[in-house]
């Protein structure tokens, strides 16, 4: 019995992972396909004159097989994959990419939706109907419905490419990943690593069948080598392999990659009538246009790049003193450097910092700060099926008690696990118009942090905390959905707009009322003493122009790549040291390149998106002067923010939103005062 043909018999229609099975899903997907495609010839051959209701809505609800099965098998491929799970996908993309062609370039289909769309002036539509014609009508055009018929069979070639060459990308990378491993067997070569990083990965190598201990390129493991480990030599040796994965001479190299899928999104973009990808991709967003990208960019630069100066020159003074005055400081050196500076300015070691950020500890703060800005409640419930042993699902109950959501947690690294962290979803919100039920949304959290180990649970890095904030906003912004139709609820909003609840999170990592919530040493029960408080306050703005000027870099190499005109087939590392050098303090070391592990440009949805970290911090910054003006945790602040923001999805324009809520359009002031850079 295939679990996707059938209605799900668990809690709250939660996706029964237990029952499902590698073959399942291949039927299930062309099942699902030819449902949709039933569904939308239904809307095709409808005699009556095409209206919202019998063209509109009819496709907004077609495909829920399609995407129930879909959903469930994407996030496997990033959370839990396989060989034969990739195997499949290979054969299932092309396929999927071409039934979403056959949709959004059908000619009857789109001529109904064209009716009803020029026609809206004389039905009786709300705000969100008329949002979600608008968005469905721009949506095909956008993906091809006014290409002529060798157009639309190029544009069926193109996405098909990119679907597979994005997917390809991904498998490399995470093979690239895995397959690399920093073996050692003397024990000086662990000097200056913290005991937790040491123990880790003598169970890492026992997990492997050897002597020693064994270092890897996941976060957990890598992070803390470069920071604290005492041989530089081994510090270069693993900032190399981490950097220059996807350029060796090996089935994993993603030059060719890159390459093309930087091409064939520029004929997409050219197909469809624009200069570049990038105009192509921020017509739908709040930036507009690549001018206001630059200008933020731009900004940033002129604002932050003396003190990033500034923050280098220390660490390198701090690197002459206790090496001598010939020590060239280099990329492998940043980050031990930056730990040893940042002890002796704040007294502060991330690793004094680890015993009082247990994983259970953090959760139940993180889960108290939405308790206490909104009155939800997290209750675990073991009968909701999960996809891994390590993952954990709860019950998410509004303040009057009812029913919000399904949240899953999946926190640590393993060999199926893509590297970042991620939200996700496996079912979205929406209104029953029919019955007036509000179907609650099913939620993901997907981490990698710090194992537990033999000796400890989970102990997490003051960054890792961050991290959980971030995702855990996203979360709030599905969790809280609460418009009619589910294109337009949760996370679907504006690119440039869905960092805002996930930034804005980040605030609290550094507010000591909501630090002593839960920052108790995980062995004494010892509350996270005031001095230690005072040194993350302290330290906030710790090196924060150097990170700004990384971000931004990051962002310069993806317009680069998407603001192009013309073909690229030059040199992939040559060009990518031209296009963010503006941003480049530190020496770019030869055979690196971030290009080829870029998968938030190439395989994940940001292309000519990247600056949107920016662009929302500084929405996030000034959002959250205003709860400092108000006070962190209050309640009518946090409940303006939660319906003006965090409940509207797509149903209107992000800055109406956004203004809205603030009372006023965003400045960047806000954030230079929060970093420091302007009094």
């Amino acid at each position: 019995m295939n679990p996707f043909f059938s209605k799900y018999d668990t809690p709250h229609g939660t996706v029964p992972f237990h029952l499902i099975k590698l073959e399942h899903y291949e039927p299930a997907i062309l099942e699902a396909m030819a449902q949709q495609k039933a569904e939308i010839d239904a809307i095709v051959n409808n005699p009556d004159i095409p209206t919202f209701a019998n063209t509109i809505e009819p496709y907004e609800r077609s495909g829920e097989m399609l995407y129930r099965t879909t959903t469930v098998f994407g996030n496997q491929l990033s959370a839990n994959t396989s060989e034969e799970l990739q195997e499949m996908a290979n054969k299932l993309m092309p396929m999927l990419s071409e039934h979403e062609n056959d949709i959004s370039l059908n000619e009857k289909l789109f001529a109904r939706i064209k009716q009803v769309y020029d026609n809206r002036a004389n039905e009786s539509l709300n705000g969100e109907q008329r949002k979600l014609l608008e968005d469905i009508y721009i949506g095909f055009t956008r993906n091809g419905a006014n290409l002529n018929d060798e157009q639309k069979t190029t544009f069926r070639e193109l996405t098909k490419q990119l679907s597979l060459l994005s997917l390809q990308f991904s498998n490399n990378l995470l093979k690239e990943t895995n397959d690399y491993q920093l073996h050692l067997t003397n024990k000086d070569d662990l000097d200056g690593l913290p005991e937790s990083s040491v123990v880790a990965a003598r169970e890492a190598a026992e997990e492997r069948g050897m002597d020693g201990w064994v270092f890897t390129l996941k976060s957990p493991s890598y992070s803390p080598f470069m920071m604290y480990a005492n041989n530089r030599e081994l510090r270069k040796e693993l900032y190399m392999a981490y950097n220059t994965r996807c350029t060796h001479d090996n089935p994993q190299n993603n030059i060719e990659v890159v390459k093309q899928l930087a091409n064939l999104r520029m004929q997409v973009a050219h197909l469809l009538g624009y200069p570049t990808y990038a105009d192509y991709a921020l017509e739908r967003r709040m930036a507009l246009d690549q001018k206001h990208v630059y200008q933020l960019l731009n900004d940033l630069l002129t604002a932050y790049m003396p003190t990033a100066r500034q923050e280098i020159e220390e660490m390198q003074a701090l690197a002459r003193e206790l090496e001598g005055d010939d020590f060239v400081f280099m990329p492998w050196d940043l980050s031990y450097y930056a730990h040893k500076l940042k002890e002796r300015k704040f007294n502060l070691d991330s690793e004094k910092l680890r015993p009082y950020f247990e994983l259970s500890k953090v959760k139940q703060g993180v889960f108290g700060l939405a308790n206490r800005l909104y009155g939800i409640t997290f209750k675990l419930n073991k009968d909701i099926p999960v996809y891994h042993p390590e993952v954990d699902a709860y019950e998410v109950f509004d303040k009057d008690g009812s029913f919000l959501a399904v949240l899953y947690t999946d926190f640590h690294p393993r060999e199926g696990k893509q590297g970042g962290a991620w939200m996700t979803s496996y079912k979205g919100q929406w209104i029953d118009r029919k019955t007036g039920e509000n179907s609650r949304p099913h939620i993901s959290l997907v981490m990698n942090f710090t194992k537990p180990t033999k000796e400890k649970p989970a102990l997490l890095t003051h960054g890792e905390v961050n991290t959980f904030l971030h995702e855990f906003g996203h979360s709030l912004h599905g969790m809280f959905a609460n418009t009619t139709y589910e294109s337009l609820s949760g996370t679907n909003v504006f690119w440039d707009f869905v960092e805002l609840p996930s930034q804005f999170m980040e605030n609290y990592a550094v507010e000591k009322e909501f630090l002593h919530t839960f920052a108790r040493h995980y062995k004494t029960n010892e509350l996270l003493p005031d001095e230690l408080v005072q040194a993350i306050i302290d330290s906030q703005n710790f090196n924060v122009a150097y990170a700004c000027l990384r971000q931004v870099s990051f962002g310069l190499l993806d317009m680069a790549w998407y603001t192009r005109q013309e073909a690229f087939d030059g040199d992939v590392m040559a060009y990518e040291r031209e296009a963010w050098q503006p941003a480049q303090i530190m020496p770019q070391v030869d055979g690196t390149c971030m290009s080829v592990q870029f998968s938030h440009i190439f395989a994940g949805g940001y292309a000519a998106g990247y600056y949107s970290y920016k662009w929302a911090e500084v929405l996030d910054a000034d959002a959250f002067a205003l709860f400092k003006e108000h006070g962190i945790f209050d309640q009518a602040t946090a409940s303006s923010f939660r319906e003006n923001i965090l409940s509207k999805g797509g149903t209107e324009h992000p800055m109406t939103l956004y203004k809205r809520f603030r009372g006023q359009e965003p400045t960047i002031d806000a954030l230079l005062i929060r970093n420091g850079i302007k009094q």
